[in-house]
């Protein structure tokens, strides 16, 4: 168990896509530390449910139902936070995911793909794939960053980004979200210069692979082994496991607080049990 963070006492945290594993679990860890928790999802029952969890257990939390790639029900989903917390402290943008028609079924380009109706081929991503993969991760990132810092300039609050392993080096099967997710890195870099002098702090967290209901059926038979492709991933692992929720607590709470990470700014941290350290040989 992480030591309590009394310096986020109080505080409100606005987690986009809470209603995942990932940011679902991290918003409770943060409830634990007694910050005050907005979930924004869609679709909203899955925020309920985190906000559920966290209030059952003591903490203070909200579910508001959010598209984080609409402007407009982003504005309005701030002032709802605002109206039940009066203040937002942290932003972490969790919203994302990934697109069937950004995806490739092969890793590698094969000439006999093409003819083949039920082989996706780098020349049958779509236009409207990318653009959905785009505009979820990296929009969704940049539109609730926009509405958000106008009150986080207020209480120099803090902004962080989820980035992913794909964003340093790509992925195969997935240009998409690859390339979407260097674009959120790149971003976060650029947040930290821009608004470097007024407080606010803009860092990123990476993680490695971690087992999620959206990349379940990729990484799992429906006999719950592991697929070819995990297996891959976790010979190019140096821990040789795949990620907890729990492994990113620790990284999350060090740059939510002011305290532990005060002068830190503009980077992406990897929690990827030492993937991105490996060559392969």
């Amino acid at each position: 168990m992480t030591p309590t963070h009394t310096n986020l006492t109080g505080k409100v945290a606005v987690v986009t896509g809470g209603g995942g594993v990932l940011c679902g679990s991290m918003a409770r860890e943060l409830a634990k530390h007694g910050m005050k928790i907005a979930i924004l999802n869609y679709p909203k029952e899955f925020g309920d449910q985190t906000a559920e969890d966290i209030n059952n257990n003591g903490g203070e939390a909200i579910s508001v139902f959010c598209d984080v790639t609409r402007l407009e029900l982003v504005n309005e989903a701030k002032d709802e936070v605002m109206k039940v917390f009066g203040r937002i402290d942290l932003l972490l943008n969790g919203a994302g995911g990934n697109h069937p028609e950004g995806t490739t079924t092969n890793e590698r380009y094969q000439v006999e793909d093409i003819a083949d109706e039920g082989v996706r081929s780098f020349f049958d991503l779509t236009e409207e794939g990318f653009n959905h993969v785009f505009n979820l991760n990296l929009m969704g990132t940049l539109i609730p960053t926009q509405v958000f810092t106008k009150e986080l300039l207020k209480t120099k609050g803090s902004i962080i980004n989820m980035s992913s392993m794909s964003a340093p080096s790509p992925m195969t099967k997935v240009p998409a979200y690859s390339a979407a997710k260097a674009g959120i890195e790149n971003f976060t870099q650029w947040m930290a210069v821009h608004f470097g002098t007024t407080g606010i702090r803009v860092n990123a967290i990476a993680p490695g692979f971690f087992l999620t209901e959206q990349n379940r059926q990729l990484l799992t038979n429906a006999d719950g082994s592991y697929t070819p492709r995990t297996t891959k991933i976790l010979s190019q692992t140096p821990m040789n496991r795949l990620g907890k929720p729990e492994d990113l607590y620790g990284t999350l709470l060090w740059l939510a607080d002011e305290e532990y990470s005060g002068f830190v700014t503009g980077i992406s941290i990897p929690v990827d049990g030492g993937f991105i350290a490996y060559s392969g040989v």
